[in-house]
């Protein structure tokens, strides 16, 4: 039976390309099950051991137990106690085995294997495949429609390799017929041993950005560069590029002559548009750029809060920057990475006049000056009362008729109303009883940080568990506890 192993090792591993010391592997765990069924009928719980001679092919099989502490000896059919054995020589945890008779690896033996052996190739098989593709995830794979599924589609990759295609990750309109040949990306690679393995896709990004490369040579050799993508898969697209040569116009040669390069992508993507967008160090002239065919008036930036308020002079040129259903600015925001806001120069124009009214009224009130000054603060870009205490005085040279004295007049004015609101934000805080600061073993800033959970009296803190205060900084549970228990000696007072 030895040379019997040695071929079933030999010939699965030619057939499968698999690695023989996984089959020799297989054939062990299905001898153990063979064993085990066939020896040990009635003691499921035994444990056993095949050990295969790589050479020969010759076998031997163990039963072992495991040591263990008397007080965990629960299964004696694999464990012994240790305190049943020479102390000396063994110890928790060894395994103590017993070489017992070897079944034959004959048909019968085999038939009950038979699962295991082929569930240890599969999982083989399935290593392999993740192997290979899992450094080719974000390639384009071209291959055939095999057969569809209830969900999707399986793909033929060619070399024994299988694709799955969702409909999901289809565009939307989308027809696959069997034998017909797609290209689709491959953005995933399962190594669970359920479900499909390779997972593709013709949705993601990079599906429009392997396509530009297939048909736009300076893309594949890196004269162009692209920079990102955003796409509505099956309706509208845009994918900002950069020339890496300065004669070389990366929008011209990614369109091609008569738009023949663009094209062959569009029919590939089921029509769907594609606009072709310079990119830019300059968020503003890149944000321009991505809202074409719009004509944008001005444009205001908070690189901040990544959020940009964008003017159009007319709502011809608005609608042409929202496109429809919105696309063309949802586009235009992924691409870019701002938040769009939309507006025509009126609607600006009267926010700008609220706020300033606001910021007018603000100054006119709390900094007691004339409409006029608190108008000229405005002007000059002045939007809090902590500016005006706190920015330099050279700020205010442009207001005219104001000299030094009336700008540190009207400085200590703002730093007065600072320092007041603070007070008040620090009145508003809960102050802890007097009785409770005084409690043995309590601190001042503990008392303080009570008062904010409404612990604010001795009694409070008497009803409170040690979990009520553990989010106390610097209060460990120990004195904690000893505090909660002092409070509580008022009860016992009483």
């Amino acid at each position: 039976m030895s040379r019997e192993i040695l071929t079933v090792v030999e010939t699965v591993s030619n057939e499968k390309g698999l690695n023989p010391e996984d089959i020799f592997e297989a054939i062990e765990d299905a001898l153990v099950v063979s064993t085990k069924k066939k020896v040990y009928t009635d003691q499921p719980e035994v444990e056993v051991r095949v050990s295969i001679d790589r050479a020969t092919g010759d076998y031997d099989t163990y039963r072992y137990w495991t040591v263990v502490a008397d007080e965990d000896h629960e299964m004696p059919a694999c464990q012994l106690a240790i305190t049943d054995l020479d102390q000396e020589e063994w110890s928790i945890g060894d395994i103590k085995e017993e070489q017992i008779e070897s079944i034959e690896f004959g048909r019968i033996a085999a038939t009950q294997a038979k699962q295991v052996i082929i569930q240890k190739i599969r999982e083989a098989e399935r290593n392999l495949v993740a192997d290979a593709f899992e450094p080719r995830v974000g390639e384009m794979m071209y291959g055939e429609v095999k057969k569809q599924t209830r969900d999707g589609f399986i793909i033929d990759l060619g070399d024994n390799a299988e694709g799955y295609l969702s409909r999901d990750q289809m565009l939307p309109r989308e027809q696959l017929r069997a034998k017909s040949r797609i290209n689709a990306i491959l953005y995933h690679v399962n190594r669970e041993n359920r479900g499909a393995q390779l997972l593709l896709s013709r949705t993601h990004p990079e599906m429009l950005s392997a396509l530009m490369q297939k048909e736009v040579p300076e893309i594949a050799e890196q004269i162009i560069e692209i920079r990102n993508v955003a796409r509505l898969p099956g309706t509208r697209a845009k994918i900002a590029v950069k020339t890496n040569d300065h004669r070389i116009d990366p929008v011209g040669a990614c369109i091609g002559m008569r738009g023949t390069r663009i094209q062959a992508v569009q029919q590939e993507l089921d029509g769907e548009r594609i606009d072709v967008v310079v990119w830019s160090d300059d968020p503003a002239q890149f944000i321009i750029s991505a809202l074409e065919p719009a004509d944008v008036s001005s444009i205001i930036l908070d690189e901040d809060t990544k959020t940009a308020d964008i003017i159009f002079s007319t709502n011809d040129q608005l609608a042409r920057a929202i496109g429809s259903q919105g696309q063309n600015v949802r586009l235009a925001s992924e691409l870019t990475g701002y938040k769009l806001n939309m507006m025509l120069e009126e609607e600006y124009q009267q926010r700008q006049a609220n706020e300033s009214k606001a910021f007018i009224e603000l100054f006119y009130e709390r900094l007691e000056v004339d409409k006029d000054l608190a108008q000229a603060l405005v002007d000059i870009g002045f939007t809090s009362i902590e500016e005006v205490a706190y920015v330099p005085a050279e700020t205010f040279y442009d207001i005219e008729g104001l000299d030094d004295e009336a700008i540190e007049m009207i400085q200590e004015r703002a730093k007065e109303v600072v320092i007041a609101d603070e007070l008040v934000k620090q009145q508003n805080m809960k102050e802890p009883s007097q009785e409770l600061q005084d409690l043995e073993g309590m601190t001042v800033s503990w008392a303080y940080k009570m008062a904010q959970k409404d612990i604010i009296t001795v009694d409070d803190l008497a009803e409170q568990a040690v979990f009520d205060l553990e989010d106390i900084e610097d209060l460990d549970s120990e004195t904690a506890g000893k505090l909660i228990m002092k409070a509580r000696e008022s009860w016992f007072n009483e």
